[in-house]
């Protein structure tokens, strides 16, 4: 379990023994749900849709899939921008298999608020790239969904960024850390502008790549804390596994 302690304004990372740890944290006088997955260990995993091709779309029908094998999602959230029929906008790749190429050009909308980014699963750690790194990398995912904008690119914040923007919403993200075994995700329970959420994971979460994963449609499942937040239909969703205690 990963238990965040807040000092001065700080937060201080202690590990323990778990799989995700979903913590309350207030930054610049915002409320966020900060969930930190060691990525190095755990399974952490997309989904979309069913062994049979049929939409999944609600964290209730993630575990209702996994059931029949004996796991449960432990902690999840959306993990990305959706058509209306729910299919990727950008590049997803599920278990191994491409759904969705690459789309490095600019568009509308924030996915194309260019540089955006790829969240990728490897065994044994997880990466935000930068879309055109990403293209240049070409690392072997087992899961990777794409996204934009990016927050935090090496360090530093999104170049179009405003820090007086009047652009507010809930929104949804995740980052990680340069030796790929610490992915944090973050949720704001108040509404955020980029500038504000991408500060987040500079300066408090300490993760120099992040990316944004969409906004006013966020949502969370978090089995610990009792939340499982409903809605409307998702499209893709990331989560981590793990096994249901035998009785």
């Amino acid at each position: 379990m990963i238990r965040l302690s807040v000092t001065l304004g700080a937060v201080v990372w202690a590990a323990q023994a778990g799989a995700v740890t979903c913590e309350k944290l207030t930054h610049e006088d915002k409320r966020y749900t900060i969930c930190e997955v060691d990525a190095a260990s755990e399974d952490l995993r997309l989904f979309l849709n069913d062994e049979n091709g049929d939409l999944l779309g609600h964290f209730s029908s993630v575990n209702e899939a996994l059931a029949p094998d004996g796991k449960r999602l432990a902690f999840a959230m959306n993990a990305g921008m959706y058509h209306d029929d729910r299919s990727p906008v950008g590049h997803f790749v599920e278990d191994g298999e491409e759904q969705m190429r690459v789309i490095p050009n600019a568009g509308p909308g924030n996915f194309g608020l260019l540089p955006n980014g790829v969240f990728c699963i490897r065994d044994g750690r997880a990466d935000v790239f930068e879309t055109l790194d990403y293209i240049e990398r070409a690392p072997d995912c087992r899961f990777a969904t794409q996204s934009g904008p990016m927050l935090v690119i090496d360090g530093e914040l999104h170049p179009r960024f405003l820090p007086d923007s009047t652009s507010l919403y809930i929104r949804n993200g995740v980052g990680t850390n340069a030796e790929g075994t610490r992915a944090v995700f973050a949720i704001s329970e108040d509404y955020v502008t980029f500038h504000e959420f991408g500060r987040l994971f500079r300066d408090t979460l300490d993760t120099p790549n992040a990316l944004f994963l969409d906004g006013n449609i966020s949502r969370m499942y978090d089995r610990a804390n009792n939340r499982s937040d409903i809605g409307f239909s998702l499209g893709p969703i990331v989560g981590v596994v793990e096994n249901v205690p035998a009785n």
